[in-house]
C-alpha cells in the first residue's frame, strides 16, 4: 500500500488556562472553529504534554520534541538553532544566543527592564537599522561577533574569542528565561532587571565559560551605549515609543547539534512552512524541504496563500509540517479575545481551504501545538496541548469538539511530543 501523505498543522501557542472572562473555557473552547470541529469529531483525539512535566517549554525544545527528536538528548541551545535560521554560520566554540531587543532604564548597578521587547512594536526595518549600528560601531577586546535581527524584536548574535573557545554554560541575561541543562524554560515570576552574566553552578572555574561571561558582559555594555545614542530611538523617543536601547540574551549554545536527518530517522520526506529563524533552523538541520511561503503580510492573506501552497507542494513530498505562529503572540499580551479571533481566522481561513481540496482518503491530517501559552499568566506553561488525527481511515472516537477538555476523552489518551510523528508515520503506512 502507498504511504499516505501527512499533513501535520502545528498551532503556535494554543493551550491555554481555562477563564474566568470565559465562564471556565479556553480561549480555543470558547473560539468558533467549525473545520477543526469537524475533523475531531471525524477523527482520532488526544493530548499531549510536549516536553515534559514542570516544564514550560520554548518554541526551539517543543518543536524538537513534537518532531521526534527528544531534546533532552538532541538540544544544545536555541542560539545556534535560530543562528542557523537567520543564516549565520555556528561553529564549535562560538557562542550564538537568541536575543530580544529590549527598553531599559540605567541603575547605579545595572539596568531595570521597562519592557522586554520594545513594547513589540519595534519593526523588523528598524531592528535591522538598530543591528547595523552595532555592528559597525560595537568593538570587543580580543573578540568578534556577527549580530543579526530577524524579525521584529528578534535577533541573533555570535561571538568568538581569539583566545580560545567559548562555553555556553553561563546565565542568560534575560530574566525571563532559565535554563535546564541545555534547555530554555520560560519562567513564571522574574526580577525585571538585567542578568549580570555569569558561569552556571559547576563551571565558574571553567576558563570557557569565564571567557563566555566576561565578553557577554562587554559586548551587552558596548551594545547599550550604541543603542541608546541611536538616532533610531530618538526617532521612537519623539513618536511617543519605546526606544530598542538594550540587548537580551539567552538559550546560548556553543556548537550545533547533530541530527539524523528526518526521513532517515522516520522514512517520509518532509516540506515545512515556518515563519520564524528557529523553526526554519530546526527545518535546515533535520533536512527538511523549505517550502518558499510568504510571511509578514495580513494574517488573513497568508492563510489563504499558505493553504493553496499546501495543497500545491503535497504533491512533491511525503508530508508537510505547517507551523503558525497566530495564537501565541495575543496569549503573550493577555488578550484573551484577540487570541479567539486569531483561532478564528484560522480555522475560517486556513482551514477552510485546505480541506476544500485536500483528498483526506489519501492523507493523514493532524493538528496540536508546540505548548500552550497562558493568556492569564502571559507566559508559555506545561500544560497539556490537545492532539486530533484525522483522514486516511482513521475512525472516530465520537469526540465532538476540539479543545484541551474534550483532548482528555479521545482514544489516543496522553502522548509526549516524541510520540507523535512515530505514531502518525504507522497511520500513514497502514
Amino acid at each position: 500500500m502507498s504511504l499516505k501523505r501527512i499533513v501535520y498543522v502545528i498551532l503556535d501557542g494554543l493551550g491555554d488556562d481555562p477563564l474566568a472572562a470565559l465562564g471556565g473555557q479556553t480561549p480555543l473552547e470558547a473560539a468558533s472553529t467549525p473545520n477543526l470541529d469537524r475533523l475531531a469529531r471525524d477523527g482520532r483525539n488526544g493530548y499531549v504534554t510536549t516536553v515534559g512535566e514542570g516544564i514550560a517549554p520554548e518554541s526551539d525544545i517543543a518543536v524538537f520534541s513534537i518532531l521526534g527528536y527528544d531534546p533532552h538528548e538532541h538540544h544544545t541551545g536555541r542560539g545556534p538553532l535560530e543562528s542557523v535560521g537567520a543564516g549565520v554560520d555556528v561553529r564549535d566554540g562560538d557562542l550564538a544566543y537568541r536575543v530580544n531587543f529590549a527598553t531599559v532604564e540605567p541603575e547605579e548597578d545595572g539596568w531595570a527592564i521597562v519592557d522586554r521587547r520594545v513594547g513589540r512594536d519595534l519593526t523588523s526595518e528598524e531592528a535591522h537599522e538598530l543591528a547595523a549600528e552595532v555592528n559597525a560601531k560595537v568593538s570587543v577586546p580580543n573578540a568578534s561577533f556577527e549580530f543579526k535581527a530577524t524579525i521584529g524584536h528578534r535577533g541573533v548574535v555570535v561571538l568568538r574569542a581569539e583566545e580560545g573557545p567559548l562555553s555556553a554554560e553561563v546565565h542568560n541575561s534575560d530574566p525571563a528565561y532559565g535554563r535546564q541543562g541545555a534547555l530554555g524554560v520560560a519562567l513564571e515570576t522574574f526580577d525585571n532587571h538585567v542578568v549580570h552574566v555569569s558561569p552556571v553552578a559547576g563551571h565558574e572555574d571553567d576558563p570557557a565559560a569565564q571567557r563566555a561571561s566576561d565578553m557577554t558582559n562587554a559586548w551587552l555594555r558596548a551594545a547599550f551605549e550604541v543603542l541608546d545614542r541611536s538616532e533610531v530611538n530618538d526617532r521612537r523617543k519623539r513618536a511617543g515609543k519605546l526606544p530598542g536601547n538594550f540587548i537580551l540574551t539567552r538559550d546560548g549554545g556553543d556548537h550545533l547539534p547533530k541530527l539524523v536527518p528526518f526521513k532517515e530517522k522516520f522514512g517520509p520526506q518532509m516540506g515545512c512552512f515556518v515563519e520564524m529563524p528557529v523553526e526554519l533552523g530546526i527545518a535546515r538541520l533535520t533536512g527538511m524541504g523549505i517550502v518558499e511561503a510568504p510571511t509578514g503580510i495580513p494574517p488573513a492573506e497568508q492563510y489563504e496563500q499558505w493553504a493553496d501552497l499546501a495543497l500545491e507542494a503535497i504533491e512533491g513530498y511525503d508530508g508537510l509540517y505547517i507551523h503558525i505562529k497566530g495564537p501565541d503572540v495575543p496569549a503573550h499580551d493577555g488578550d484573551h479575545e484577540a487570541k479567539i479571533a486569531s483561532i478564528e481566522q484560522i480555522d475560517s481561513i486556513f482551514f477552510a481551504r485546505l480541506l476544500g481540496s485536500l483528498d483526506l482518503n489519501r492523507s493523514i491530517l493532524a493538528v496540536t501545538a508546540d505548548h500552550s501559552t497562558s493568556c492569564a499568566r502571559k507566559a508559555h506553561t506545561d500544560g497539556p496541548v490537545p492532539l486530533l488525527v484525522s483522514g486516511g481511515g482513521v475512525s472516530s472516537d465520537a469526540v465532538d469538539t476540539y479543545g484541551e477538555s474534550a483532548s482528555r476523552r479521545g482514544a489516543i489518551g496522553h502522548l509526549l511530543g516524541p510520540q507523535i510523528m512515530p505514531n502518525l508515520v504507522q497511520l500513514a503506512r497502514s
